[in-house]
């Protein structure tokens, strides 16, 4: 039908707030997945039907980005607790957050921008400004914080984008006014908070941390964000800087930029101290506190593990490497798991080596304490933070034995890793618990330092996930002589291993 008259309202299905409100209540509330995907596709549509006055879009944006925050919260929730996703639902899930956030930010950023640009009707937006700067830059960091739980790849014109909304905050003189940005959350923050809370969790170095615990680490930002420092020029005690003008991430103070008025520079400030308080606090109950809201209730030696992280990267002075770099560029033979180094390590003997499972990646620098590779083409969904690796390098006949500490997705098939040597050379050995048999109770275990036999008091060995039993020490046998393993500590447990360390002893067999 020809409206010859003209109309007041576009042709949508929300362009009556009482039609929009009963559309975001019959959403289906008991499918989060079905309920977020519905709710991505009506902020697209809002965001981009024409006829809108901009106070009512910015109205609707926020009725629906209200509405699907319970559901992305529990998508969250079930994306980071479950031990082990499979690739298609692992993908389902994360695009399902993923979107959302990206939509919610695009929507929120659109609304902005109407203000800024003087958009018709858009001086009405004035006095919401510093709330949907706010939602805006949360969006778009969790939209990041996504990216990183994937170790990318990213999404380059984000920073850019997130400059952008602070700049124009802080040149209209809002940057530090204080929202409440959801009524059903408790808390305030301002645009300032919000660009301090995002570039500081970028500068925490998220490419070395697992997903569960970026978000830890995002919480735990949250919660000291208050005491953070930003400035307008370069002092001793700040580390890191981004420039408002650029679409480049933070970086951190190596030498000092060249000056210019749309650079930032930013630091823990007082939150380190904060951050020290609660690492004493943990250590000494084995508990976090109650006011510290994290989400959701998690392992105290986890929470530990991250607030320490957050101490050495806040620090004014980057972690300091313990040996030189050097470049180099070499090919190198990898395997991976528990099951893979073993393999590797005894290939005559073992039925799993495959060949063709062995990945090809390229070297780029060494050092005494490990080295960074490239990955031309990332197979399966195995690679991860925390992940065992075997690496045999180019014309080498022996194998190393590593850990994944940084891993950065460039694309969906290719990537940089950073690994941790554990040895250069292990060793299998025959394991089995104290008083049980050498042939029907032993497994295999990797010895990771080669000259802990010959009289070392302490060996450190790698197991099989769930084989040390707490309260039971291990044995082995050498030269016809029975040892004693005595557990002194578990460094690390992965998802198919324990790195445990132990102190032996020959145990006396009474002849």
């Amino acid at each position: 039908m020809l409206k010859i008259f003209g109309s007041s309202k576009p042709d949508h299905p929300m362009a009556d707030i009482k039609e929009a409100r009963k559309i975001v209540e019959q959403i289906p509330g008991n499918d989060s997945l079905k309920a977020i995907d519905e709710m991505f596709h009506w902020l697209e549509s809002v965001r981009t039907v024409e006829g809108f006055k901009p106070e009512y879009r910015a109205e609707l944006v926020q009725l629906i980005d209200d509405a699907a925050q319970v559901h992305a919260r529990k998508l969250s929730r079930e994306y980071l607790s479950a031990p082990r996703l499979s690739k298609f639902q692992e993908g389902r899930l994360w695009g399902a957050i993923h979107e959302f956030w990206k939509q919610s930010a695009l929507a929120f950023a659109t609304c902005i921008d109407l203000h800024a640009t003087g958009a018709k009707g858009a001086e009405a937006l004035k006095p919401l400004m510093p709330l949907l700067t706010v939602r805006a830059l949360r969006a778009l960091a969790t939209q990041m914080k996504w990216q990183y739980v994937r170790y990318g790849p990213f999404e380059e014109p984000l920073w850019g984008v997130f400059a952008k909304i602070y700049a124009l905050a802080e040149s209209n003189k809002y940057a530090q006014t204080r929202v409440t940005p959801y009524a059903s959350v408790p808390g305030e923050s301002s645009p300032e908070q919000e660009f301090l809370r995002a570039v500081m969790l970028s500068a925490s170095s998220p490419d070395s941390l697992l997903p569960l615990e970026m978000e830890i680490a995002e919480r735990l930002i949250a919660h000291v964000s208050t005491s953070f420092t930003l400035v307008l020029e370069q002092q001793p005690d700040i580390a890191y800087w981004i420039d408002l003008a650029t679409s480049q991430p933070p970086l951190r103070v190596a030498r000092p930029p060249q000056h210019a008025p749309t650079l930032r520079f930013f630091a823990a400030g007082r939150a380190e101290q904060d951050l020290e308080r609660l690492i004493q606090t943990v250590k000494a109950t084995n508990a976090v506190p109650s006011g510290v809201n994290l989400g959701g209730t998690y392992d105290p030696q986890t929470v530990l593990a991250v607030l320490r992280h957050l101490a050495t990267y806040w620090s004014a002075k980057p972690p300091a490497r313990r040996s030189p770099r050097h470049n180099v560029k070499s090919r190198l033979k990898v395997t991976h798991g528990f099951d893979g180094v073993l393999a590797a390590l005894t290939p005559a003997k073992s039925l799993d080596f495959d060949e063709s499972l062995i990945e090809s990646w390229i070297v780029e620098n060494v050092s005494a304490g490990g080295f960074g590779a490239a990955i031309p083409q990332i197979k399966g969904d195995w690679l991860r933070i925390g992940a065992l690796v075997g690496l045999q390098p180019e014309g080498g006949d022996n194998w190393l034995i590593g850990i994944v500490r940084r891993l950065n997705r460039e694309s969906s098939q290719q990537g940089a890793v950073g690994i941790q040597t554990l040895a250069r050379r292990g060793q299998t050995m025959q394991l089995w618990p104290e008083g049980g048999s050498a042939g029907r109770d032993s497994d295999l275990g990797v010895l990771l330092d080669m000259a802990a036999p010959n009289g070392s008091p302490e060996v450190e060995l790698l197991l099989r996930a769930g084989a040390l039993v707490a309260g039971r020490n291990l044995e082995y046998q050498r030269d016809g002589k029975t040892f004693l393993l005595l557990t002194t500590a578990v460094e690390e447990s992965g998802e198919d291993y324990d790195r445990v360390r132990f102190r032996q002893m020959m145990r006396d067999t009474g002849e």
